[in-house]
């Protein structure tokens, strides 16, 4: 049977104010990163459903019965106010499921769990991500900065492979380069399989009957660069990764 992935997050929509002279006019565009990990894991045999940011809040799964229809979620630049914050909780006041809450307990019950990063993941630009005040911080391999953790390196980083692990299988130790990364910290019930600048790259952890993974860098631009999401072994990367967190 085909496993399902859930990919939440990779959009954004920019507003754009244009000033010539005297006047001023307007632009709005949608954009997303997802196409390059999407394309990646289908090529791997996954049937992935990809939810942008604008739609996640009202339909990403409220229920277990709804999260458990995917053997893995992924989450990449979303913030966890688009989870805890549903129209109707928001504007009028009503209850709903923890979506933080959810996912922890989907994984204890043994689902796939992965975080990448980006400007809105972890702890996030400004410090407005926040997933180390929810339930998310409980089931990462990795522990969160109580600050804007981003780690800008405009002229280029590169990880370190420090543990074998069949993640990284038929992946070379040579990586591209990366311009930035969320900054995180080994904890001990977490097993960190690559560092960049000495900090978490890859991570994961077993918690529960389920396994989670944290990609700190991005799986796009611009932290990510097109070295990156061209390399020979991108779907390689991604598809293994999966394929652990779903095994």
């Amino acid at each position: 049977m085909t496993k399902k992935v859930l990919i939440a997050g990779e959009s954004w929509v920019s507003y754009t104010t244009h000033i010539k002279g005297f006047d001023t006019f307007y632009t709005s565009t949608y954009e997303e990163g997802v196409k390059w990990l999407k394309e990646a894991l289908e090529q791997g045999g996954y049937d992935v459903t990809f939810l942008p940011n604008h739609l996640a809040p009202e339909k990403f799964p409220f229920t277990l019965e709804e999260i458990k229809e995917y053997d893995a979620v992924i989450l990449s630049d979303i913030g966890s106010n688009t989870l805890l914050l549903p129209h109707a909780t928001f504007t009028k006041s009503e209850k709903r499921p923890n979506r933080c809450e959810l996912i922890k307990e989907y994984v204890a019950q043994g689902g796939g769990f992965c975080m990448i990063g980006g400007y809105m993941s972890f702890t996030g630009i400004d410090a407005k991500t926040r997933y180390g005040e929810t339930a998310i911080a409980d089931i990462l391999p990795v522990k969160m900065l109580e600050k804007d953790d981003r780690v800008e390196s405009p002229e280029g980083i590169v990880p370190e492979i420090i543990k074998e692990h069949e993640i990284l299988s038929d992946i070379p130790k040579q990586w591209p380069f990366f311009l930035g990364y969320n900054k995180t910290m080994e904890i001990p019930e977490g097993t960190v399989l690559a560092r960049i600048n000495n900090d978490p790259f890859i991570a994961i952890r077993e918690y529960g009957d389920g396994k989670t993974a944290a990609f700190t860098s991005d799986c796009a631009p611009h932290w990510g660069p097109q070295e990156f999401v061209n390399w020979k072994y991108y779907n390689s990367l991604w598809t293994n990764l999966l394929n652990w967190l779903t095994n």
